[in-house]
């Protein structure tokens, strides 16, 4: 019997989808990308309408002669690679290497179970052409601007260096946040605040003071805040002028998108964007539950759509009340809007089926599985949940010309926030309830307080992922690529969980800058992305796209070929084989030391810290390297005579 092809994308995919489907089906995987642009030449005719010369991957030729091998008796063959605009243009490109002899379907699901799987073979579809020409189109535009910009940084850098089109726009927010926290100055600024005591009551009241005769109170030095506070102190009445109150509603968070996972799994569990994406590969393609089949924990997770189907709705809605009561169910299902580009098609991330609570499959999980599929169940459920109640508190006490306020809130309804009592950490447990209008307090104390203006933040990726988001920079799919590669390529370094940028990174960008003003340009990198998405919905030709980008592109690239021009760091110190000048180069792993003879003389060292190497009786002095996951750590210059390696950089000695 001749079985029917399915190939899918990842191997991991393969045997839960053949156990779903049967004797009758054989299921292959292509292992991701097997049709790519050369490495060794552009590979894009940019003088003939951008015509491309797509080859196979190096390493994947064997297991596209396998499959050609498997697909050669075959008539008709289902392509089930990822329902995404990658997924659909590798799907594409394995198709047009078995043979215009056969019959292509492609099969689309969004979450590796039974009742999805085999629906989507019941509706088999044909490629989406506007979907693969917008890949395709992405494809070409990274490829035109990385293969042509990264010689003229070898040029005026260093050797083995790239640029990307939307990596070297992230490391400009990394690098522009940098400087403005170099170039921040601190202005000094100062509180007050009173403890009050009603009579009767134990507790004290602590409140701020807000307004000096009606008008805000900014305090910017010690003297005139001491004046102030002796001027608090000479008041003899304090009463409560006013007392304020209302419910405010706090409503559940939309359900998960790419995005919003990463953001939330940095927050909330300290994962990185790779780690994050990588666990959500496992929990979406399958884990084995016992004695269960292989079985798909949560949705697919590359969507930037807040949608979710009718069915999953019912369940939840059937959950909330069946274990938590009615009064946790909105009348109607709570309905989140995506952003204008969102693939509507997709769903949310969510758990496949939500009756499977996170304790009750915890011990066929990792920890680090288990915390990702806590928090999108979790976030799941919440999200067709009723709002939580708060009681906000507001009094406002006067004394004099003087005007204190403190407020406090108190949840009355806990609402979704019933899911996580974490949410509800950071609420003041302040009990004003004592309090009334026209209330006497007495003062027992004073506290002025000296406090700074401090610098923005560095961005972590939690933080970088949504301002990517915001800008329209990249797409969800993107974020943890970008962020890869700008760690691997040392443009930034993780400091204690916040990006930094580093010399060689801040040197990158401002030659960019400088050169590509357009390439660097937040607001025209965001306007590609919506040409893409254009694309994809057939409004825009992607040949068209390519012609209005490259123009202005090329004019940036010859002017910067003709003007740049290759310089020589040289420092105070002669090459041992030769005796020339050495320099300051930049290479993939950071700074190092190279003979200005270069090519004749080879010689090259690392660059030193000019920190001795802390193991007794050694000469050497720790230089900076690169771990391959892109980490840094320091070394021995005498390595490999000395192995010393540390984490942080000691003291000078």
């Amino acid at each position: 019997m001749i079985k029917a092809l399915v190939i899918v994308e990842s191997p991991a995919k393969v045997k839960t989808i053949n156990k779903i489907l049967g004797d009758k089906f054989k299921v292959l995987s292509s292992m991701g990308h097997l049709i790519d642009l050369p490495k060794s030449t552009l590979g894009v005719d940019v003088e003939d309408n951008f015509n491309t010369r797509f080859v196979v991957v190096r390493n994947k030729q064997k297991i596209l002669t396998s499959l050609k091998k498997e697909a050669k008796s075959k008539k008709i063959i289902y392509i089930a690679t990822d329902p995404d605009r990658e997924g659909e243009a590798i799907g594409w490109n394995i198709a047009q290497h078995l043979g215009s002899d056969k019959k292509f379907y492609r099969v689309v699901f969004h979450e590796i179970t039974k009742d999805a799987v085999l629906e989507a073979f019941k509706h088999i579809k044909e490629f989406d052409v506007k979907k693969i020409d917008a890949q395709v189109a992405r494809r070409i535009l990274d490829r035109i601007v990385g293969y042509q910009i990264s010689p003229l940084l070898w040029k005026k850098v260093g050797s083995r260096l790239s640029a990307g089109r939307v990596q070297s726009v992230a490391l400009r927010l990394v690098v522009e946040r940098e400087m403005a926290i170099k170039n921040f100055v601190p202005q000094e600024y100062w509180k007050i605040s009173v403890d009050l005591q009603k009579k009767g009551v134990s507790e004290l009241l602590t409140a701020d003071l807000e307004k000096i005769a009606d008008k805000k109170c900014e305090l910017t030095t010690e003297m005139q805040t001491k004046e102030i506070a002796q001027k608090i102190k000479d008041e003899k009445e304090f009463i409560i002028s006013n007392v304020s109150q209302k419910d405010v509603q706090r409503k559940p968070l939309p359900p998960l998108i790419t995005s919003t996972l990463q953001q939330e799994a940095f927050n909330k569990l300290g994962f990185h964007t790779t780690k994050t994406m990588m666990i959500a590969q496992e929990l979406y393609e399958g884990i084995q539950l016992g004695q269960e089949e292989l079985t798909g924990l949560i949705t697919y997770m590359r969507t930037d759509s807040v949608n979710l189907s009718k069915e999953a709705i019912a369940k939840v809605r059937h959950l909330i009340e069946r274990d938590y009561s009615k009064k946790y169910i909105p009348e109607t299902p709570n309905v989140y809007k995506s952003k204008k580009s969102a693939q509507e098609a997709h769903e949310a991330i969510r758990p496949t089926e939500v009756m499977r609570k996170p304790e009750t499959i915890q011990q066929f999980l990792t920890p680090e599985q288990y915390k990702l599929y806590d928090l999108i169940w979790k976030r799941f459920v919440s999200c067709q949940m009723t709002p939580a109640i708060y009681q906000q508190k507001r009094i406002e006490i006067t004394a004099g010309e003087f005007l204190f306020a403190t407020s406090g809130s108190t949840l009355v309804f806990d609402g979704y926030q019933i899911l996580d009592r974490e949410s509800r950490a950071d609420e003041e447990k302040k009990d004003l309830s004592p309090y009334l209008k026209d209330d006497r307090l007495n003062l027992k104390e004073i506290h002025p307080s000296q406090h700074f203006t401090k610098p923005p933040a560095r961005y972590s990726e939690g933080s970088l992922v949504k301002t990517l988001e915001e800008a329209g920079i990249g797409r969800p799919s993107t974020y943890a690529s970008i962020i890869q590669t700008l760690v691997l390529r040392n443009y930034v370094i993780r400091e204690r969980g916040y990006f930094m940028a580093t010399e060689l990174g801040i040197k990158i960008c401002e030659l960019l800058i400088e050169y590509f003003p357009k390439i660097m340009d937040i607001g025209f990198t965001a306007s590609m992305e919506e040409n893409l998405d254009m694309v994809e919905e057939g409004q825009l030709e992607y040949v068209k796209l390519l012609h209005e980008f490259y123009q202005p592109f090329k004019e940036e690239l010859d002017y910067a070929m003709n003007t740049i021009v290759k310089t020589q760091n040289l420092i105070d110190k002669v090459c041992p084989q030769c005796g020339k000048q050495m320099s300051i180069k930049w290479g993939r792993k950071g700074k190092f030391l190279s003979c200005s003879g270069f090519p004749e003389c080879k010689f090259a060292a690392p660059f030193s810290t000019g920190v001795k190497c802390p193991e007794p009786g050694c000469s050497g002095e720790l230089v900076e390297r690169r771990s391959k996951r892109g980490m840094t750590f320091y070394g021995c210059s005498r390595f490999p005579e000395c192995t010393h390696i540390s984490n942080k950089l000691p003291s000078s000695s």
